[in-house]
């Protein structure tokens, strides 16, 4: 386990937490239809950090084709119908280029500046000159409206207990999946971005927003900077 994270419940745990079978328990929203509106259809996908495949099925069913990347082999088991390649999403380097590359599941926000800056300098070496790049944000109040939970119309709870600063800019969040046949826990490392400070993130690494594509901010449509 990474410093920093744990990851408590039934079945494997990742490096970084969190639970494959929750994982693969959890619903889709509404985000592949997000996706679909802000892209070309038919396009091909670069879904960085796909876990179990909750967004790549949805978008292969609406005729994408995607490459999955996730760290964790445990978790890419459970995809189905894509390319999937295993390894750090940080150092990935596969000489190609996609009409559009995906970072979602908050990973922009990771503790670590290193490891979002290899996320993003990932998303634009890999998006082509044309592409672009979608990437999911935190919300405005996700580390101050706690504790606060949710109850899912598929019958979970979602609580999301504490986010306590660790220094650095960086908060230690907690949060809690109550099933009633099983509960996981999962506590990880991330860091709270202004707009501002996303923006010029993505500035660094040759990205700028074209637009925000939920009235929250949460889903964000980025493109390449011309050279």
């Amino acid at each position: 386990m990474r410093e920093g994270y744990e990851g408590a419940g039934p079945g494997a745990i990742t490096p970084d937490g969190c639970a494959v079978e929750l994982y693969a328990r959890l619903p889709i929203g509404d985000e592949p239809d997000i996706i679909a509106g802000a892209v070309p259809a038919g396009a091909h996908i670069l879904e960085l950090g796909s876990g179990v495949g909750r967004m790549t099925h949805p978008l292969l069913e609406r005729g994408f084709t995607v490459t999955a990347v996730d760290e964790s082999a445990e978790m890419l088991e459970r995809v189905r119908g894509a390319r999937k390649i295993c390894g750090p999403v940080e150092r990935l380097d596969l000489g190609e280029k996609f009409d559009v590359v995906m970072l979602a599941s908050f990973l922009v926000h990771a503790g670590d500046v290193d490891v979002r800056r290899g996320m993003l300098d990932a998303c634009r070496s890999h998006v082509a000159d044309d592409g672009c790049v979608l990437i999911q944000r935190e919300g405005e109040d996700y580390h101050t409206n706690l504790p606060r939970e949710r109850t899912d119309p598929s019958g979970f709870t979602l609580r999301m207990l504490s986010a306590e600063p660790v220094g650095d800019g960086v908060n230690s969040v907690r949060a809690e999946y109550v099933f009633p046949d099983a509960t996981w826990t999962q506590t990880f490392l991330a860091r709270p971005l202004t707009k501002e400070q996303f923006e010029e993130a993505l500035g660094e690494a040759g990205l700028r927003v074209d637009r925000y594509l939920t009235e929250d901010g949460v889903w964000v449509r980025a493109v390449p900077v011309g050279e």
